[in-house]
């Protein structure tokens, strides 16, 4: 059987050296890392311990491995959300993204056919966010990822709706990822900050999004949502009967049902069971699911694309899982990676 190219959408990375950036703004709780052993590093902050990762976390030529192993064309590479530095102040928030995003395009600039780009953006200074939105296109990146939510702020603030446009505007895609779970100091224990919280997190930025009208007012932003869109699709019934029961709570700024919001985004396919990803695609198409693994870490699918490969679609509906939709999504083709 042909093997089918296979685009990732949901990938993190990280520069092999990051800055002593604490030392350099004299506060904040910034990431460094540990090369304590070969191959390792923990990723410490301000002194304590965060994650363990591995040289696939900041080596391409590990990166590579594993995808010709694992059958993976093409890998979209994002920053980890621990990285966002929305809390910092906007000028050094800047600076973080402008070292993060010139040393991840480090990476795709030499190997253009096994990667793409997404920014990183100061997304608590609008006009710098923009700034480096901007920066991040000349420099070839062909999108950004952003929290789902800044701060105190939700995603459906206006203040954000600048960058939105800006993202039209300039044909970038948008990725939203799950970061620091407003509800945290109930989640310390059996992980279930990132069990329940960043699931919850996920449906809370596409709810704020639909709810103050963001596909409306711009029609050509392509976004797409980490994790399957998190909680959302299975809670969407009581969403729309919310809509409609309640318009005076939930139609305040946007009268149009939820659901007819289905189909305008992309959900990645990181459900972790063929069920759900069945459901998935049944709610929000077959052309709007695309392969998204969070490698490399421990969370994501272990042995990317299988649960695509194994389910019971069609091979033009894996196709586009795999690919096509994922390209859509970039407005990217096949043909920029030979």
């Amino acid at each position: 059987m042909k093997k089918l190219f296979t685009v990732d959408i949901h990938t993190h990375i990280l520069p092999r050296e990051i800055p002593n950036f604490n030392k350099k703004f004299g506060y904040g709780e910034f990431i460094q890392l540990e090369h304590h052993k070969p191959c390792c590093a923990k990723m410490m902050m301000n002194d304590q311990f965060f994650r363990e990762i591995e040289s696939n976390c900041w080596d391409p030529k590990a990166r590579i491995h594993d995808c010709n192993h694992h059958n993976i064309d093409v890998q979209v590479l994002s920053t980890v959300p621990v990285m966002f530095s929305y809390w910092t102040k906007p000028k050094d928030g800047l600076e973080i993204s402008k070292f993060i995003n010139d040393d991840l395009m480090k990476v795709v600039d030499k190997s253009p056919n096994r990667f793409v780009g997404l920014g990183n953006i100061p997304m608590q200074d609008t006009k710098l966010a923009i700034a480096e939105l901007e920066r991040c296109k000349s420099i070839g990146m062909k999108g950004v990822q952003i929290g789902s939510h800044v701060n105190d702020l939700n995603l459906s603030e206006a203040s954000f709706f600048p960058i939105y446009e800006a993202c039209e505007d300039l044909d970038m895609a948008l990725f939203v990822h799950p970061w620091w779970w407003m509800a945290k100091e109930k989640m310390d224990k059996y992980w279930l900050s990132w069990l329940v919280g960043m699931p919850m997190e996920t449906s809370l930025a596409i709810c704020s999004m639909i709810f103050s009208g963001v596909f409306q007012k711009f029609p050509k932003l392509r976004v797409a949502f980490a994790h399957g869109g998190g909680s959302f699709p299975a809670t969407i019934g009581r969403i729309e009967h919310g809509f409609n029961v309640r318009p005076d709570l939930v139609a305040l700024d946007n009268n149009v049902n939820p659901k007819d919001y289905l189909g305008k985004f992309w959900l990645d396919s990181l459900v972790h069971d063929d069920k759900i990803l069945k459901y998935i695609v049944d709610l929000v198409g077959e052309d709007k699911v695309a392969l998204g693994t969070d490698y490399p870490f421990p969370l994501g699918e272990q042995e990317p694309g299988n649960l695509i490969h194994n389910a019971p679609f069609t091979s033009s509906i894996k196709e586009k899982l795999l690919s096509r939709n994922a390209l859509d999504w970039l407005n990217m083709k096949e043909s920029d990676f030979t």
